[in-house]
C-alpha cells in the first residue's frame, strides 16, 4: 500500500490519475458548496441572539477551516519533500499557498464582518484573530519566496523551512480558543461540550459546507499542481532547445 501511494510521486503517474480525478472532484465541489451556502443563506432561520448576521458562519467557519488546514497539508508535503525529494510534494505544496491564502483573506474579512455587529469593532488583538493575521502574513512570506529564489530545489527547501516556522501559527489559530479562555472571539462553532452545541439546523448545511470548501481547496491543488508540473516540463524543453 505505501509503495503504491509512492507511485504518485511520479509527476507522470500523477498527471495520469489527477487527469480524470480533478473533473470529478471539480464538479463534486460546485454541488456541494452551492447546496451548502444556499441552504445555510436561505433555509436556516435567525438566531435568536445574533440574528441573520449567524448565517456568515457558513462561510466563515469553512475558510477558516481550510485557511489553516491547507497549511498543514503543505507541512506533510513539506516534510515529504526534505524526506524523500519528491518534487510532486513540493510542486503541492506551492500549488496549495495561493489556495490557503485565499481561504485566510475570506476568514478574516468575514470574520470582520460578522465581528463588528457583535463585538462593536472590526477587529481586535486578540490571540486567536492576530496568530490568523501572524498565518496570512507568512502565507505572503512563502509565496514570496517562491518567487525570489530561482533555483527550484532551492526554493522548495527554504519554503520548506518556512513552513514548519508558520505551522505554529496555524496551529495557535485553530486552537487559541483553548488557550486562552479570557480572548474575545467565541468559542469553537463546532464543540461536543453540552450547553455549546450547535443546532442541528445549522450544523447540517455548515457540514455540507465544509465539505464544499474542502474539495474546492483538493481541485484547486490539483489543477495548480498539474499546472507546476507542465511548466516545469516547458522550461526544461526550451533549456534543451537551447543547449541543443
Amino acid at each position: 500500500m505505501v509503495s503504491s501511494y509512492w507511485e504518485y510521486a511520479n509527476p507522470t503517474r500523477f498527471m495520469q490519475t489527477s487527469g480524470w480525478l480533478l473533473p470529478v472532484v471539480a464538479v463534486l465541489a460546485v454541488v456541494t458548496t452551492a447546496v451548502g451556502l444556499i441552504w445555510g443563506f436561505f433555509f436556516t432561520s435567525d438566531d435568536f441572539r445574533q440574528g441573520s448576521t449567524v448565517k456568515i458562519l457558513f462561510l466563515h467557519v469553512p475558510s477558516a477551516l481550510m485557511a489553516i488546514n491547507a497549511w498543514l497539508m503543505m507541512l506533510v508535503v513539506s516534510l515529504i519533500w526534505l524526506i524523500r525529494r519528491h518534487h510532486v510534494s513540493a510542486l503541492a505544496a506551492k500549488a496549495a499557498a495561493p489556495v490557503g491564502l485565499a481561504m485566510t483573506v475570506i476568514a478574516l474579512f468575514t470574520g470582520a464582518i460578522w465581528g463588528q455587529p457583535m463585538w462593536g469593532t472590526w477587529w481586535v488583538w486578540d490571540p486567536r484573530l492576530t496568530s490568523f493575521l501572524v498565518l496570512f502574513l507568512f502565507y505572503l512570506g512563502y509565496l514570496a519566496l517562491w518567487q525570489a529564489i530561482e533555483d527550484p530545489d532551492t526554493a522548495a527547501d527554504l519554503t520548506a523551512v518556512l513552513c514548519l516556522v508558520g505551522s505554529v501559527f496555524a496551529l495557535l489559530s485553530r486552537y487559541a480558543v483553548f488557550f486562552w479562555s479570557q480572548g474575545l472571539h467565541q468559542g469553537p462553532s463546532l464543540s461536543l461540550q453540552a450547553g455549546e452545541r450547535m443546532d442541528m439546523a445549522y450544523k447540517l448545511p455548515l457540514y455540507v459546507a465544509m465539505t464544499g470548501f474542502g474539495l474546492i481547496f483538493v481541485a484547486l491543488v490539483l489543477l495548480g499542481t498539474r499546472t507546476e508540473i507542465r511548466a516545469r516540463r516547458i522550461k526544461a524543453l526550451v533549456a534543451r532547445e537551447r543547449m541543443g
